[in-house]
């Protein structure tokens, strides 16, 4: 096993006295190897040669003419940076295509590569539209994130039934109040 490897599966077996319990027990035996290939999995964000290319084609050619409201939905998971637990939800994301329309699937990779890192959904929601408002340029661009946060249902207030809501809501969305009800009106 190599140096860097050693000192990383080192590490989570300190994290597993740290917590009372004994890392040379038959059960968790393998779980430092465990840990740290899922770390590189989950916290993929970090690696900006993961960052997703955005299949990006240009409105007004090949058919493609378009200048309504597209929208994606889905789900996202992501981590806590102030306790490193998870938090999750679903996200609903909005256009409106100037110049480029983007390849539907690539909404749903930039938002879990913005998610594989330590993160507040603050910040989450605001990198998603900062990175495809750059490379799109549309007429306007929205995003709704809503998360349930394990940092405050397993622990501290210990309260379940409830979700934070992020948005953002840039050029027509926030200028023009029919688009953005449009918008709120598919993420309810």
């Amino acid at each position: 096993m190599q140096s860097q490897e050693k000192f990383e599966q080192d590490l989570v077996k300190m994290m597993l006295k740290t917590i009372g319990d004994n890392p040379d027990r038959e059960g968790l035996k393998d779980t430092p190897k465990r840990v740290v290939k899922m770390w590189k999995e989950i916290f993929r964000g970090y690696d900006e040669s993961q960052k997703p290319d955005l299949a990006i084609f240009r409105n007004g050619r090949d058919g493609i003419d378009y200048d309504e409201m597209i929208t994606d939905s889905g789900y996202f998971f992501s981590q806590c940076e102030h306790h490193c637990v998870p938090f999750f939800g679903n996200y609903f994301f909005a256009y409106v295509p100037n110049k480029k329309v983007l390849g539907l699937s690539k909404v749903a990779r930039v938002v879990d590569y913005f998610s594989a890192k330590l993160q507040i959904q603050e910040r989450l929601v605001k990198e998603i539209v900062d990175y495809i408002e750059k490379e799109i340029q549309p007429k306007g661009i929205a995003l709704i994130m809503k998360g349930r946060h394990l940092c405050k249902e397993m622990r501290g207030v210990k309260k379940v039934d409830g979700e934070m809501t992020t948005t953002v809501l840039r050029g027509c969305f926030r200028k023009e109040p029919e688009t953005r009800a449009e918008f709120i009106s598919y993420s309810k």
